[in-house]
């Protein structure tokens, strides 16, 4: 299949891909958070392709869209590739669906439970895609116990969201990516 370059802001198509999938595939799925719903945001132009964020009953990821077909990796639906962010080096997986075309996601949360409401949703995806950009050293993002760990991208994503204390990783397992992003404690919205 021809890779799809987006020429303009994506969310549109990810919202559509996100709602067939969750009416055709996740109707009655008990981790499905009622009070969320699919919504794309925060879509920015990044190194010629688009940066963003889909909220959905069941995750939150952050999202990269071919902007420019000579500087994009592909890569296969699961196979992961890593972007170099300010925040450190992160890992994608490939995906497609077929209102976007090829894209990659970058899991930040999964189940959604303890999101209270979409506002608390997207002020966390929005603080995310804020924090991949800071020029800092891992050992001031994360302490210097667990710096030397994040050199590969984070693999293990914490349950808890944004606004609940996030435990502290142990020295000897690489710390979550929340924990890259928000510094030792999560920093984004309280959840109620």
């Amino acid at each position: 299949m021809a890779l799809r370059v987006h020429g303009t802001d994506p969310a549109a198509l990810f919202e559509a891909a996100f709602r067939r999938i969750q009416r055709d595939h996740m109707a009655g799925m008990p981790l499905l958070n009622p009070a969320l719903r699919v919504q794309a945001l925060g879509f920015e132009r990044w190194q010629r392709h688009w940066l963003g964020a889909i909220v959905t009953p069941w995750f939150l990821n952050i999202v990269l869209v071919p902007g420019d077909a000579h500087t994009w990796r592909t890569a296969v639906e699961g196979e992961r590739v890593f972007h170099r962010f300010g925040a450190g080096d992160f890992a994608f997986l490939g995906g497609c669906e077929p209102e976007v075309g090829e894209f990659q996601g970058c899991s930040l949360f999964s189940p959604m439970s303890g999101f209270a409401d979409q506002s608390a949703a997207c002020a966390t995806a929005r603080a995310a895609l804020r924090m991949l950009h800071l020029e800092r050293p891992a050992a001031e993002l994360i302490g210097p116990a667990t710096a030397a760990s994040c050199a590969p991208a984070c693999a293990s994503v914490e349950a808890s969201p944004a606004g609940m204390p996030a435990a502290e990783a142990p020295t000897d397992v690489r710390p979550s990516r929340r924990v890259m992003l928000f510094g030792g404690r999560a920093r984004g919205p309280a959840a109620a």
